[in-house]
């Protein structure tokens, strides 16, 4: 069993820049994908990004080149640099862990039915 707790949410003007946090429990850390997922009212669940096994990373168009993700498996947690934010990009953020499995891609992590673990996401608003 994995527990993730997300932190780092919160009011940001358009054009700052955030980072979220997930600390996880479980002496396995290293051996998960982690993903992260954001929902805003009234909309599905969209992947945001994914790292995995050898530091590689996959995002979506909507955040290519303004989210980066990092994962200090030392401290079993995994960041989620947001720069340039856009009032769209305003929801909760969830992160998310999965087992790593060498013959998965990016598109595999992107999809949220991959995951095993979920926290319980922290919000992030983005004013224009």
């Amino acid at each position: 069993q994995v527990q993730l707790v997300e932190s780092g949410g919160g009011l940001v003007q358009a054009g700052g820049s955030l980072r979220l946090s997930c600390a996880a429990s479980g002496r396995t850390f290293s051996s998960y994908a982690m993903g992260w997922f954001r929902q805003a009212p009234g909309k599905e669940r969209e992947f945001v990004g994914a790292t995995w096994s050898g530091g590689r990373t996959y995002f979506p168009d909507s955040v290519k080149g303004r989210f980066t993700l990092s994962r200090d498996n030392a401290k079993n947690t995994v960041y989620l640099q947001m720069s340039s934010l856009k009032p769209e990009d305003t929801a909760v953020y969830y992160c998310a862990a999965t087992i790593f499995r060498a013959y998965y891609g990016g598109t595999d992590y992107a999809d949220p039915s991959r995951y095993l673990y979920w926290g319980q996401g922290t919000q992030v608003t983005v004013s224009s």
